[in-house]
This record gives structure tokens, sequence and C-alpha cells, in this order.
């Protein structure tokens, strides 16, 4: 996909998403490659909290609120039945956070990915359970504080690496990427699109709420996540993985980390070492996205 091949047509717009929110622009992005042509599954989440006041929606294609769990199992079964009445040419695609995802979903992704229809399911990761005041999820990552882990204390587990978890199931396609880097995104939903069988993208979407910067920053802050090594591009196709991003310049974490206040408590020798986990797994050609 080329910038002059992307349609000028919104089909999300207007929502009540705060200032600056990257999980809204996911959303409209993945819209902006699939078309008319889709129907959306949303579980409890960011998305779906912006999206339900009747009567104005900002999905302009269908799209139905679904249990916090199913996730897979609604993508499934939706595609399910459009493959019974003979219409594989319509998208299916999901849009689900990282609690819902990574914890409360991850066993009906498992299923659905093991079931083989044909979906695509967008994680939009902003690392806490944004939607319900900012609580610890499974993606968030080691030294950041949230609600139920406050100042002084902090998260003190990685990050599940859901992408080596999905390339376990041999899922056929997956991918990372950041809203920050639009392009990129929008070809790996067009590349999994094209796939016949389940998909995965997941998607860093930084939110200024939670992580603690100006909204105005919200791009800026993808791409110094990109620039530091905390947040990899990379895609998984058929077994193989490729980096889709190199970046041209080098941040350190500590400057990352600097932007956002979720991370003000760490100590200085707290950060080094997590800048050496980084350089390590880097030196070590780690491709993969966990972090800390």
């Amino acid at each position: 996909m080329k910038l002059k091949e992307i349609s000028r047509e919104e089909l999300f717009r207007s929502s009540y998403g705060c200032a600056g929110c990257a999980a809204v622009l996911a959303v409209r992005l993945t819209l902006k490659v699939l078309g008319r042509n889709c129907v959306c599954v949303v579980p409890a989440n960011c998305i779906s909290t912006v999206s339900c006041y009747y009567p104005q929606t900002p999905f302009f294609v269908p799209m139905t609120v679904m249990a916090f769990a199913a996730t897979g199992a609604a993508l499934s079964g939706i595609s399910a039945g459009f493959r019974r009445r003979g219409r594989e040419d319509i998208s299916v695609v999901g849009f689900s956070g990282d609690g819902g995802t990574a914890d409360i979903g991850i066993q009906s992704l498992s299923g659905a990915i093991d079931g083989g229809y044909k979906f695509i399911y967008i994680c939009y990761d902003n690392e806490a359970y944004m939607n319900t005041g900012i609580q610890r999820s499974g993606l968030t990552p080691y030294g950041a504080t949230t609600t139920t882990t406050p100042a002084p204390c902090f998260e003190t587990e990685s990050k599940k690496d859901m992408l080596r978890i999905v390339a376990a199931h041999d899922i056929p396609y997956a991918a990372t990427a950041c809203t920050s880097y639009p392009l990129d995104f929008m070809q790996k939903v067009a590349r999994a699109n094209r796939v016949n069988g389940p998909t995965y993208i997941h998607v860093l979407a930084p939110c200024p709420t939670g992580w603690g910067f100006a909204p105005d920053r919200a791009i800026e802050l993808g791409r110094m996540a990109v620039e530091s090594g905390f947040w990899r591009l990379v895609e998984l196709e058929n077994g193989k993985l490729r980096t889709t991003h190199k970046p041209s310049r080098r941040r350190s974490v500590a400057e990352y980390f600097a932007a956002q206040t979720r991370f003000r408590q760490l100590s200085p020798e707290q950060i080094e070492e997590i800048q050496r986990n980084i350089d390590r797994r880097q030196a070590a050609g780690q491709a993969f996205s966990a972090t800390g």
C-alpha cells in the first residue's frame, strides 16, 4: 500500500475519545484500509466506551459490542456465518485492548486461532486497563505505575510477549505496529486482510491520560518507543520473522521514560538495567516485542 492509495473516506469519526487517543487513531487507520465491506467486533474497552453514546456512533460500518472475554469467539462466529453465506469477501476485524487480549480474552483468542476462520484480531495496547481507571494489565511494562501499582511501587513483571504467544499457535500472519508509523500499520492490515485464516496485529497505542504526557505528543511518544528499542516493528508470515522498520536514529530509554510521568519513580540504576536488557536483546537479534 502506498500513501496515494489510501482512501480519503473516514469510516470512524467524531468519537468521544480523549484528546490525543492513539487507540482511536488505530481504528480510523484500519477502516481506511478495509473500507465499507467489513464488520467490527469491540469488547468492553475504551473504543466501545467512546462509541456507544445513543443515538450517535463514530462507526460508519456495522459494529457489535461484545463481552469482555469473547472477542475471539465473536470473530470466529461472524466469520463462520459469512462463510456459510458465501460472503468471504467481507472483512471481520476485532479491536480489543491489552487487558481484553492478554488477560481476560486470551482463552478466546487462542481458541479462535485454533478454529482457523478468517479474521483480523487487533490488540491496541495502551499498557493498562485505561477504560476502568488505569489499572495494571498483563501488558503493563516493567517499571510503570498504575492505580493498582502506585508509586513508590511499580510493575515488577515484564509484559507478556503476545506475538510469541500467537506465534506458538502456528498463526499464518502476525505483526507488531505503532500508530506513530501509520503507513507501516496500514500495510500490515492490508497483508492480514489477504490471508485466508486468523491474523493478529499488536499495535502500540500511546495513552496521554494513563502514561502522563500532553495530548499533542502522542505521535512523538510512539516514535520514541520505537527509536529507543522499547517497542519493535516486526511481522511474522508463515513462520518467517522480519523487521519492518529500523529507526534511523537511536534514543536512550531514559529519554523515553522522562517524557512520561508513569516511570518517574525509577532510579537511574533501574533505568540503566532496563537499557542493558534492551541492548542485550538487540545484540542477540531478538525481534519480538517484550520489554523490561
